[in-house]
């Protein structure tokens, strides 16, 4: 008799990842606005790179990325040997899960935290577990009451997405300390947006079980390459990097990402104009009676009185081209988080549709203002 065939525990928990909408019904002049993407595009150099390596596929990637590592570790001032590369830090996370974590160990993560670290966990076979957090913010004393023996990885997305709040690497700090049990993963996907933000990379350098993941995708403009890379003790890397595929990255998407962080021009341009955009549309907002906390990435979270109001300003928005995102899988049904765009951008969201406003009420700030008032308040 034949026996059912039957995926591993965990797989069918796993709810499929929908990404931001790219298309309107009816309009050819839709702004994207809800997928995180760097609305400057990858610079110019990554350009250049990715068209020369089209010159070579036929030939295979080099396994170890060696270049690609070797500058990561020029411009950030990491050891190259402690750097893996991967298919977008999504990868990342799920050589930490397959590799630490499987049936009867725990997966830890914030109330709103980015969906791959539920996803991973399941894949693995292991528990994901959510903790709450303190007006969208990170609660690193639940994440320490949440945490068990059974606890193999905590993710903390610093900044996170979708809130854009983050917190100081003294608290991260506390977090390791607490739960040497556990490897502490900053998933530090929007680090280029916060100045004088190394995105929990001297921890990683310091404490032995910290790892932190970054990415191509955001402020260098390369997701359609999906390159990401983590970076932690010797002993961790060893190990994910034996479950890593020989060619999981491209020579295309290797050059590509070599050539863009190493121009530290382009990077800079992209975060003081996204500052600078995402400090008018918080004040645009806030005048229509939207709030938003303060965000340290390259969008904002705005906040509606009920799911029901969300959903009817999101239908608005798509009316006049604008593509934004429900996130009502991350535990927020109220609030739909908007891309930083361009100045073409700034001028279609500043009509704001007139369903979406309500009078401006005051509303306490969660975590500090600004990046300023963050790096005074954390050491």
């Amino acid at each position: 008799m034949a026996r059912h065939i039957a995926p591993q525990p965990g797989i069918m928990e796993i709810a499929l990842y929908q990404g931001g909408a790219a298309h309107v019904a009816g309009r050819s002049d839709a702004v994207k606005l809800s997928s995180n993407e760097n609305p400057f595009g990858p610079s110019d150099k990554a350009r250049e790179a990715v068209i020369r390596a089209a010159h070579n596929l036929h030939r295979y990637p080099n396994t170890d990325h060696a270049s690609l590592r070797a500058a990561i570790g020029e411009v950030h001032g990491l050891d190259p040997d402690r750097i893996i590369c991967g298919v977008g830090s999504d990868e990342i996370i799920h050589f930490l899960c397959q590799a630490y974590a499987g049936p009867g160990d725990e997966v830890l993560f914030t109330e709103h935290g980015f969906l791959m670290y539920r996803i991973s966990a399941h894949a693995a076979g292991a528990t994901p577990v959510q903790v709450r957090e303190r007006d969208r913010v990170t609660d690193i004393d639940a994440l320490i009451a949440g945490a068990t023996d059974n606890t193999r990885l905590i993710f903390v997305a610093n900044p996170n997405n979708p809130t854009g709040t983050m917190v100081g690497l003294a608290d991260l700090e506390r977090l390791a300390r607490a739960v040497p049990q556990a490897i502490v993963v900053v998933d530090a996907a929007y680090a280029e947006y916060v100045d004088e933000y190394d995105g929990g990379a001297e921890l990683a350098t310091r404490l032995p079980n910290v790892v932190m993941t970054r990415t191509f995708s955001k402020i260098y403009g390369l997701g359609g390459l999906r390159v990401g890379w983590g970076y932690g003790p010797r002993a961790i890397i060893d190990v994910l990097n034996r479950i890593r595929g020989p060619f999981n990255l491209s020579t295309a998407a290797m050059e590509g990402a070599e050539a863009a962080v190493r121009d530290r021009d382009h990077v800079d341009r992209c975060r003081a104009e996204n500052a600078r955009m995402r400090a008018w549309l918080a004040e645009a907002l806030m005048e229509k009676g939207v709030p938003t906390d303060t965000s340290c990435a390259n969008f904002i979270l705005a906040r509606f009185a009920d799911q029901a109001t969300a959903e009817a300003c999101d239908e608005a928005l798509k009316a006049e081209g604008l593509i934004v995102r429900r996130v009502g899988g991350y535990g927020l049904p109220n609030c739909l988080r908007i891309t930083i765009g361009d100045e073409a951008s700034r001028r279609r969201v500043a009509p704001w549709p007139s369903g979406c406003s309500r009078p401006p009420a005051p509303v306490r700030m969660a975590g500090p203002r600004n990046e300023r008032d963050r790096r005074l308040a954390s050491p």
